[in-house]
């Protein structure tokens, strides 16, 4: 069951994916989390792997950057390989003063400036939300693991080089935590193919105070992250 992105079968991914948005860290986590991790598609260099975590059956794959990108593979992975949830494992910039880095932003919603749901004809503004019983699961997870996180709306937006200096700020005082770029469509399409779908970010860089970390950090060093999605994963097998 090959689709236009994805060259696997049916039974090749895991009920739970996780969705880094860089193949780089998908082979980081596949690498360093993942026994006998297999590598079950590489069309267009988009690495997906498939092994075990704790005796648990569990995938990882990058999504690439931005809503149409995320849009793709996410429908695909819900609608033609048996997968029931999708966790996001992603960096994202912090909106507000006390999201600081390195802190883990769990999306209970996520808000955009997208036009991603014209495409489901409603009458009005869909808002896209996370599966509460992943978000919940993820949420005791953090707990036990002592790590610094917040729970609350993520901005999903089109750009990273925004024209209107300034405006993205705005959506920190509306309490948005952190913005990136690809959480809306993602539970926009487990909406739409009843499936479960959860966005956890680092914070890679600030927007208030202008801080930030490097590429490398990003690709390698947010294990809390990796490690805190790997666990929810198992918890949500049992």
């Amino acid at each position: 069951m090959s689709t236009p992105h994805i060259d696997a079968k049916i039974g090749d991914f895991g009920k739970t994916v996780l969705l880094p948005g860089d193949p780089l860290r998908a082979k980081f986590i596949a690498e360093h989390y993942l026994k006998d991790a297999v590598l079950v598609n590489n069309v267009r260099g988009v690495q997906g792997y498939t092994g075990t975590y704790k005796g648990v059956k569990v995938s990882v794959m990058a999504s690439g950057m931005g809503m149409p990108s995320m849009g793709i593979y996410s429908y695909e992975l819900f609608s033609f390989f048996g997968v029931e949830q999708i966790v996001r494992v992603g960096s994202a910039g912090a909106l507000r003063e006390d999201v600081r880095l390195r802190e883990i932003v769990l999306g209970a919603g996520a808000c955009t400036n997208s036009a991603y749901g014209d495409q489901y004809h409603l009458r009005g503004s869909f808002a896209p939300i996370a599966d509460f019983t992943l978000l919940r699961t993820c949420a005791e997870e953090a707990e036990k693991l002592g790590l610094a996180y917040h729970v609350g709306n993520l901005l999903s937006s089109d750009t990273f080089y925004d024209a209107g200096e300034g405006d993205t700020l705005a959506w920190g005082k509306m309490g948005v935590l952190a913005v990136e770029m690809e959480a809306a469509a993602l539970y926009m399409n487990a909406a739409k193919c009843g499936k479960r779908a959860l966005a956890i970010c680092t914070v890679s860089d600030s927007l208030v105070t202008g801080e930030e970390t490097t590429a490398a950090e990003r690709q390698n060093s947010f294990t809390d992250m990796m490690e805190l999605a790997l666990n929810t994963a198992v918890r949500m097998e049992k």
